[in-house]
């Protein structure tokens, strides 16, 4: 199969709640040769856009609207125009950052996005934002999660915007259902898989953060 999935590792600031924190982000670049689409344009749009060479990038999707996930989309946009998608249940913590530049589509839950001769379905999967998204590429064999899953638990929802119940069952739902080979590719940190998540997920429920 020519699509393939590359990996980028970028690294800035974290601010919501008056707080801010230094963070390393995974960027996501799903595609081929010729063309792909970007999963979350973290803080150096230079980096992502040396990593795409000439191909041509078809959108830059947003997991979910935190700044550190969010900060270069415009400029990665700019380079490449490339549209810029978010789920619209994100678009008060998106305003945060760019209040005069606005996404220029939306991630609705069950669309399909075309790349490489391979479909990503986006699953809604709100807890840690509103708008947070998973993006599904079975052919690929492999689920971007965004905050909403990592190895080892949850997104954080202890800041605004963010709710433990809505997270569990987002998680529950959307991504226990998935295979169990489901190779779970985070926003921060390692990837994981279906399988080895779905065991902590009651102790999830019981420690009730």
């Amino acid at each position: 199969m020519a699509a393939r999935i590359e990996h980028l590792v970028t690294s800035g600031t974290f601010s919501l709640d008056g707080g801010t924190w230094d963070v390393d982000n995974n960027v996501w670049i799903v595609g081929d040769d010729s063309e792909a689409v970007v999963i979350d344009a973290a803080h150096d749009a230079d980096a992502i856009a040396d990593a795409l060479g000439d191909r041509t990038l078809r959108a830059i999707v947003c997991t979910h609207a935190h700044n550190d996930h969010i900060d270069a989309a415009p400029a990665l946009a700019a380079r490449t125009g490339a549209p810029i998608l978010l789920h619209p249940d994100d678009l008060p913590l998106w305003k945060q950052t760019h209040p005069d530049r606005l996404p220029d589509g939306e991630l609705s839950d069950g669309r399909r996005l075309s790349v490489a001769g391979v479909e990503l379905t986006v699953l809604h999967t709100p807890g840690h934002a509103p708008g947070a998204v998973c993006l599904h590429a079975p052919e690929l064999g492999t689920v971007f999660t965004g905050d909403t899953l990592f190895q080892g638990g949850p997104g954080a929802t202890g800041r605004s915007f963010s709710h433990f119940p809505t997270i569990v069952e987002s998680i529950r739902s959307r991504l226990l259902a998935l295979p169990a080979e489901t190779v779970v590719r985070t926003g921060h940190g390692d990837s994981t898989t279906v399988g080895a998540e779905a065991p902590h997920l009651q102790e999830w429920i019981d420690r009730g953060h």
